[in-house]
Parts: structure tokens; sequence; C-alpha cells
């Protein structure tokens, strides 16, 4: 018996998904840890990554990403993007910041 092939899906499509969910929220790293729509700040201890997306790109290494859905205390769900590789635009401390989140995968009600 074969297993069915995973359903392949694109960043756009899943930030979409988040949209419709009102969980479109970004997650920005500033001076001050995580920032978010609401502008409070957020330390790696305040958070949760809930679930974790790679994409890379099939004909352009600049398509390379890793989107974290993550959780704040607070129950605000929104993401982050991490581009990776060469052409990583994140801002200095982006990875030290991100390995800091606990990760606690769990299904998050729909399957992307």
């Amino acid at each position: 018996m074969t297993s069915p092939i995973p359903h392949l899906t694109t960043l756009s499509s899943i930030l979409e998904k988040l949209r419709v969910k009102r969980q479109d929220n970004e997650f920005r790293l500033t001076d001050k840890g995580f920032s978010c729509c609401n502008e409070k700040h957020y330390q790696p201890e305040d958070l949760t990554i809930i679930r974790t997306y790679r994409f890379e790109g099939q004909s352009d290494p600049a398509d390379s990403a890793i989107l974290y859905l993550i959780e704040a205390n607070d129950g605000l769900i929104g993401y982050s993007i991490d581009t990776f590789g060469p052409y990583s635009n994140n801002p200095d401390g982006y990875d030290d910041f991100i390995k800091q989140i606990k990760v606690q995968e769990r299904e998050t009600g729909e399957e992307f």
C-alpha cells in the first residue's frame, strides 16, 4: 500500500488562508522583540511556534522560505517569514531570536 501524495501548497495560498481566518498578523523583529499589529512587543518566552511550513524554490533559490505560525501568550496568532540562504533579508538577530521560541507543533484545525 502506498501513502497518499501530500498536498503541495504555496506560501501565498497559506497567507490567504491565514487572512481568511484573521490570523494574518505579521510578527516582525524590532529592537524591543517581535512586534505585531497591536504594537505590543513579545519576547521569545511569550511565544510558541505552533506550525512550520518550509518552501523551497523549484526554479529560483530566492523563493526559499520558512513560515512560522506563532501563538503569543495573550492568544494572538500570527506568522513570521524567514527567507534563508544567501538571499535572506531578515534583520540581524532574527535567527537567534526565532531559535529561542519554544516549538509545540499542533494541528491548527485545518490542513493547509
